[in-house]
């Protein structure tokens, strides 16, 4: 027993529940430790707050009946294996009629196989990868679906805002060869870059567990870029920055949605001059209660606001799929989830498309100042 407790760090997370017959059984897995700990702990928290909130109010209305939500939350540590062992024993086990998160593309790609021969749906919080709804042949896997736009996309709009509001026409990528999320994201800045007539001049890579950059990045420098894009996430990201700019290399840094504010701990002002493509604005009025909110709750800043933003939508999202479904069959539950159509979450309005993908969602550009990460541009290439 002791060994599964360490091996998946089961947490079980009930407001309010008097009876098992009374509840809704809903998963959650996050990387609550490893390398993407920070954002997992900001889901985790995220997701308390509306459980708390929805539990409050009465619960999720199925059918008439109101059910208060009873939350089993496994840690997948950051890595394939724990998640795919969290995923079977919330589907086999369990018995969740639906599971929330993690963020990492590779992380709920290796997991989709299980929910689908299970056939429960599961939600990505900010998981970029075309892959994580789709096989390899485009063929749309039926329960598996994201809150967050595409790497496509993603890629698209750090080549636009590059070349276009920066005016840069010589990038150079330092990527993670280890990332489904980092290897699609360059993939796809790369491509669109070109279109917008720019020039990729160095292309480099290293694995996410590495800590010393400097060997590509004297590749990089010695090709002269005016811009330079680091489409990671983790703790690898602002170590690249930091070891960048101790180089002298003083250019713009451009990256995806891997920031976070604890990378100011570890770059400090080096951050300087970077932006980052975000899900959501920080500063947007509509998230201002549920910022003091999780303040409140955990005595903390929320520093990682997309991941939280994007949990707490999620599980808000499952919620009305459910009450739509006004059933506990996952399979009924997934169906409304695929239907969702002009759903006024707390970030954004949300419609899905025939790819379990959210439709004609906003980006926007964040730029690293003062300590944090602030409003730069709205953006939709």
């Amino acid at each position: 027993m002791k060994k599964l407790f360490l091996a998946l760090a089961l947490v079980v997370f009930v407001t309010g529940v008097a009876f098992a017959a009374d509840v809704v059984k809903i998963g959650e897995i996050a990387t609550q430790t490893g390398d993407f700990a920070a954002y997992g702990q900001a889901e985790i928290e995220a997701i308390k707050i509306a459980v708390k909130e929805i539990n409050t109010a009465g619960g999720i209305d199925v059918g008439g009946n109101k059910l208060m939500i009873d939350l089993v939350m496994y840690d997948c540590r950051t890595r394939a294996e724990d998640m795919v062992s969290a995923a079977r024993r919330l589907v086999n086990e369990d018995k969740v009629v639906g599971v929330i998160g993690p963020s990492g593309s590779g992380l709920c790609i290796a997991a989709s196989t299980v929910f689908n021969e299970a056939q429960v749906p599961h939600i990505g919080t900010l998981p970029t990868n075309p892959l994580v709804t789709v096989d390899e042949s485009g063929k749309v896997k039926p329960y598996n679906f994201r809150i967050c736009f595409l790497d496509p996309y993603q890629g698209k709009m750090i080549a636009y805002f590059s070349a276009k509001s920066l005016g840069k026409t010589k990038a150079a990528v330092l990527y993670d060869v280890a990332s489904d999320y980092s290897q699609g994201l360059r993939e796809f800045f790369i491509e669109s870059f070109k279109e917008y007539g720019g020039e990729i001049v160095a292309d480099e890579g290293h694995r996410g567990e590495d800590v010393d950059f400097r060997a590509q990045l004297t590749k990089i420098k010695d090709a002269n870029p005016d811009v330079l894009v680091i489409p990671t996430m983790g703790k690898c990201l602002p170590l690249s920055v930091k070891q960048a700019r101790e180089m002298g290399m003083n250019m713009p840094i451009v990256g995806g949605d891997g920031y976070g504010d604890f990378m100011w701990e570890i770059a400090g002002d080096t951050l300087l001059n970077s932006f980052w493509v975000s899900h959501v604005d920080k500063a947007d009025p509509t998230l201002a209660k549920f910022f003091a909110d999780y303040e409140t709750e955990t005595g903390t800043e929320c520093q990682e606001f997309m991941n939280a933003v994007m949990a707490y939508d999620s599980l808000y999202w499952l919620k009305n799929a459910i009450e739509r479904a006004a059933s506990l069959d996952p399979v009924k539950i997934a169906e409304a989830i695929a239907a969702t159509k002009d759903l006024k979450l707390l970030h954004c309005t949300l419609t899905m498309d025939e790819f379990h993908n959210p439709k004609d969602k906003d980006g926007i550009i964040l730029e690293a100042k003062d300590g944090k990460a602030v409003f730069f541009e709205k953006i939709k290439p």
